[in-house]
């Protein structure tokens, strides 16, 4: 059975990065970081591994994504409070990130994006309750 995740994100300079992530408070697992790449622990089951482009270039063929110009991935992190949900938004914001968007709320779920310095786009969410199935 699957028990974490490791997201791979290129990043323009990893020291920026790095202390963007810190900013939103995630920490830095040291162990499996270096001047190339470095494990930002998100919670007990999510990792993300900032890699330079010359490192993540190591892992796949393909050409990194201009993020100014595509898309190359959007991802979302459930929050446990809307209170969450706008800290950590307001956190990206003072720490050099952006958003594009308004917080969401639709009663039963409340969300709000930014964007990190190196153009990922990340969702957050909080549901309150499930709507009922039909």
């Amino acid at each position: 059975m699957i028990k974490q995740i490791f997201i791979n994100l290129p990043v323009a300079d990893l020291p920026k990065s790095i202390a963007f992530f810190k900013a939103l408070g995630f920490s830095l697992n040291p162990q499996i970081s270096d001047d190339a790449g470095a494990c930002i622990v998100v919670s007990d089951t999510i990792s993300v591994m900032l890699a330079t482009h010359t490192r993540f270039r190591d892992f796949t063929p393909k050409a990194v994504c201009d993020t100014s110009k595509a898309v190359e991935v959007l991802l979302n992190l459930s929050c446990e409070s809307r209170d969450e949900v706008d800290s950590l938004v307001t956190k990206a914001l003072a720490a050099g990130g952006s958003t594009y968007d308004k917080p969401e709320d639709l009663g039963f779920m409340y969300s709000h994006s930014f964007v990190d310095p190196d153009g990922h786009g990340w969702g957050l969410v909080h549901i309150s309750t499930m709507p009922a199935q039909k």
